[in-house]
């Protein structure tokens, strides 16, 4: 597992999650960040409308090598760049933007835009999207997931973002979807470590029941 999508590759087999953790300082990145991997949660993304969220990426990238780290609500060529300096390696946004798209894939990085037509979708794998995040996922319910799967090439990753909880992740899975982001049923500020361990262990067990063989 040398390169970004390798090891994007293997964490989607092992358990398709991404956790969002918007509001997390650089202070307590560690704490939380072992404990996601603790538990075998390897997907981690800081959007960058956190506290200083580049040490925590750098942080997380240098103490926990078998994760992937990134960065969420990344919009501007410079936020990727900003996030491969700190050695991320994920790069997610809340919307396709194709110069976002572009510089990710020029330099190497996991890169999942937020996608919501079909439209958006063939653009943005069109330049080499790595998956699609399919956002808000309140307005994207699983028959429309349903739907752009049966159109979309068989093998392209999505994921839906956006008040996905573990009650609902079965009927998303059954409609095609490839894993999911989880934010603040996972982690908001104020929550410890062993909050987030918690949380974690509830989406684990949902996917787990979820994950088709």
């Amino acid at each position: 597992m040398n390169t970004p999508h390798d090891k994007f590759a293997a964490a989607l087999q092992a358990l398709p999650l991404v956790g969002i953790l918007r509001g997390l300082r650089p202070d307590e990145a560690l704490s939380v960040g072992h404990a996601l991997l603790g538990v075998g949660w390897t997907l981690i993304e800081v959007p960058l409308n956190s506290p200083q969220p580049l040490q925590s990426i750098e942080a997380m990238a240098a103490a926990l090598p078998a994760a992937l780290v990134g960065a969420g609500t990344v919009l501007s060529t410079d936020d990727v760049r900003n996030v491969h300096a700190a050695d991320g390696q994920l790069v997610v946004s809340p919307n396709f933007d194709a110069d976002v798209v572009r510089e990710a894939v020029r330099l190497g990085m996991v890169c999942l835009p937020g996608v919501m037509t079909a439209s958006e979708a063939f653009a943005a794998l069109k330049l080499g999207a790595t998956g699609l995040k399919l956002f808000p996922a309140e307005m994207i319910t699983p028959a429309v997931v349903k739907a752009l799967r049966a159109v979309l090439p068989a093998q392209t990753l999505l994921l839906p973002v956006g008040g996905i909880t573990a009650g609902n992740m079965a009927s998303y899975r059954a409609a095609g979807a490839s894993g999911f982001g989880i934010g603040s049923a996972l982690y908001a500020p104020g929550m410890t470590a062993t909050d987030v361990t918690e949380n974690a262990m509830k989406f684990i067990a949902a996917c787990t029941g979820t994950i088709r063989a």
